[in-house]
């Protein structure tokens, strides 16, 4: 079974146990690498960023000061995401609020080309198909919208996404087959429904 890494590429359980044995260093590495996947999933469940950021600070604090009593764990972006879900909802619950996705900006690129006009052409298209598909997402269930977000942008397995969501395999199938079809009907090849 291949070792998981983390977004800079390092080895997860790794960096994990380093951290656990008190460096500080790896410490910094792990929020480094995971503060901003937790924010961006977290967008999906709440509004309130400020609440997101203070939840992800508040769950570092929590890790550094009981790293002692931490173990080991084979997928480091699975456990924090876990993590900070939880920490989330209880807020949530807490405070009676009611979850849904704020809008994500999306940091477009516009690919190489000789041509400076295609060039911004290729971005303006680009940014429209992203614009509406972001939208579209934006229509699904809020389950839905979680098991796309896991399985397509965290690239996460379907028993993960199954673990995390507290739901068996075939109901995250059937929310991402579920999703899909609901895509299918905003976006397609030749016609785009806002």
């Amino acid at each position: 079974m291949p070792r998981h890494r983390t977004p800079s590429g390092q080895d997860e359980e790794q960096l994990w146990n380093q951290f656990r044995s008190g460096n500080e260093t790896a410490f910094a590495q792990l929020y480094k690498d995971y503060a901003q996947v937790l924010y961006h999933y977290c967008t999906h469940f709440a509004q309130d960023r400020p609440l997101i950021k203070d939840c992800i600070h508040d769950l570092f604090v929590e890790l550094w000061k009981h790293r002692a009593n931490i173990g080991p764990t084979t997928s480091v972006r699975y456990y924090l995401m876990a993590s900070i879900k939880r920490k989330l909802v209880r807020h949530l619950t807490a405070e009676q609020k009611i979850s849904s996705q704020d809008d994500v900006q999306t940091d477009l690129l516009p690919g190489c080309d000789p041509s400076y006009e295609s060039t911004i052409i290729a971005f303006e298209e680009d940014s429209f198909v992203n614009e509406c598909l972001h939208k579209a997402i934006e229509r699904l269930p809020r389950r839905q919208r979680e098991a796309v977000y896991l399985r397509f942008y965290q690239n996460m397995s379907n028993e993960e996404i199954s673990s995390l969501m507290q739901i068996n395999i075939q109901s995250v199938y059937n929310l991402i087959f579920g999703a899909l079809s609901n895509l299918k009907k905003h976006v397609t090849l030749d016609r785009i429904r806002l």
